[in-house]
């Protein structure tokens, strides 16, 4: 796999080597001609303007950051409505879980294929415009599914709104590299992570009050179809930021005549075969670490009722530690991550401490609340650190296919695992100690396969885990990339 064509993109940090700038006069004619340009398209007034500047950037990550905050907030209407949708549809708790599932199983192969087809087809910028309108009209679905109380219209509503959200996770990862590759992509990421788990947080914040002040006017299953279209109205917000995003990212590659794959190379499907090894180990960590964190939130309740013999309530509270956490904390290690670089140690941090908060969970009677921060910490830190790793393996016209790749995988996991952990509850008539060494085991997985990216890259010089004064160093301008 050829990785020495990379250009630089907007926000890179590599600059191009005195000698090699041009010289003859009709090259400088045409950097005078993009000077004039750039000073036209920023009104002749505020330097903020000009796309490569801190102002433009800064808006663009608000944006970015935006892109996910409808898709977030509106996959946990179900969880934040729980008992209403219930009572309202009369529907079992079988046919509740149904709603969940059935958003993550079809995105265990639509992942892969989304993320290729901004590659290879839509582009960024119409891929993401496409995505965030599929989302829209699946939550468009689920919500007049309440209001005439087909339940089977739901269901395929969330089939639909999956297939959106799941690849427009792809595509703002893909937007993130564009923009922010160099020493800020980590702070980025945390940054989207930041955001995501507040919109998640506002909907269990809100969403239960919005249904009660609805119900002075409708009632039953009208009054939570009304509810879900109002939520509905984050989506809408959420697409005019892509609309939005989009504009200025076309803007910002006229302007910088900005070449993402000067060699014309193609991506393919087949690409997934000719990816190196570090790129399969993150792909496992992807799986190994999630599923000890979102199953385990997922039954968290029933674990801290049975372990801890807390009340319903006070098990809610505990268990929402984590994204409470990982909202405040995700774009401090993003920050400091950027600052020193190293970022399998810290993926390396991430999954031991995990691993330790689980132990003082099972075997402790430690506050859990102690636990449960160390758990929010932890994720945090290994999303800040992990997921920018795969910039740094995979080219820039294989990264839609790359984190497609990472969500799919990632959605297989937690569709099944999730799964294997209820049966384990059930199997153990109620007692989750046996789960959570399961839980232990998938991140000792998780903790071996970060060992393997570490040696991989050290045997091979590679500059996965160097600082970034290390990293500067060892690109340059044609090859930013150059992971041998």
């Amino acid at each position: 796999m050829a990785q020495d064509d990379e250009q630089p993109i907007v926000g890179s940090e590599v600059a191009v080597p005195e000698e090699e700038q041009p010289t003859t006069g009709s090259n400088a004619a045409e950097r005078g001609r993009q000077d004039n340009e750039l000073d036209l398209h920023s009104g002749g007034c505020s330097p903020c303007c000009v796309p490569s500047s801190t102002c433009h950037r800064f808006l663009a990550l608000i944006f970015m950051c935006l892109l996910g905050f409808g898709s977030y907030f509106c996959y946990d209407n179900p969880g934040a409505l729980h008992a209403d949708f219930k009572h309202d549809l009369d529907i079992s708790e079988t046919q509740f879980t149904l709603i969940y599932s059935i958003y993550s199983w079809p995105n265990v192969v639509l992942c892969f294929i989304g993320g290729f087809l901004v590659d290879r087809l839509f582009g960024i910028r119409l891929g993401t415009i496409i995505y965030m309108f599929i989302l829209l009209i699946g939550q468009l679905l689920f919500a007049s599914g309440a209001l005439l109380n087909a339940f089977w219209l739901m269901i395929m509503g969330r089939f639909i709104f999956g297939i959106g959200a799941e690849s427009l996770a792809v595509a703002q990862n893909s937007y993130a590299v564009l923009w922010f590759k160099g020493k800020e992509l980590n702070m980025v990421f945390g940054l989207q992570l930041s955001v995501a788990r507040f919109g998640s947080t506002v909907n269990f914040w809100v969403m239960q009050p919005i249904y009660k002040y609805v119900s002075n006017f409708y009632h039953d299953h009208t009054a939570l179809g009304v509810v879900l279209l109002l939520a509905t109205l984050t989506c809408i917000m959420s697409l005019i930021c892509a609309l939005i995003l989009g504009w200025m990212d076309k803007r910002a590659e006229r302007i910088l005549q900005r070449n993402n794959n000067p060699s014309g190379q193609i991506p393919k499907l087949t690409d997934v075969f000719t990816f190196k090894p570090p790129f399969w180990m993150v792909s496992i960590i992807c799986v190994a670490y999630y599923v000890a964190i979102f199953p385990f939130i997922a039954l968290g309740q029933g674990f801290f009722v049975e372990r801890f013999h807390y009340t319903k309530e006070e098990a809610n509270n505990v268990n929402a530690m984590v994204y409470l956490i990982a909202a405040v904390s995700s774009p401090l290690f993003g920050f400091v991550i950027d600052k020193v670089g190293r970022n399998v140690t810290w993926v390396m941090g991430a999954t031991t401490t995990t691993i330790g908060a689980h132990a003082l969970l099972t075997f402790t009677q430690v506050n859990p609340y102690v636990g449960m921060t160390i758990m929010g910490l932890s994720y945090s830190m290994l999303a800040a650190s992990l997921w920018p790793l795969v910039a740094l393996i995979i080219p820039e016209y294989q990264l839609g296919t790359a984190y497609g790749f990472c969500q799919s995988i990632q959605n297989l996991g937690l569709a099944s695992i999730t799964i294997v952990a209820g049966i384990i509850v059930d199997k153990s008539d109620g007692t989750h100690m046996w789960v959570e060494l399961f839980f232990m085991g998938w991140l000792t997985i998780a903790l071996i396969s970060t060992c393997v990216i570490w040696a991989y890259d050290k045997k091979h010089r590679g500059n996965l885990n160097m600082t970034p004064q290390q990293r500067a160093q060892f690109v340059s301008v044609t090859n930013y990339q150059n992971f041998e």
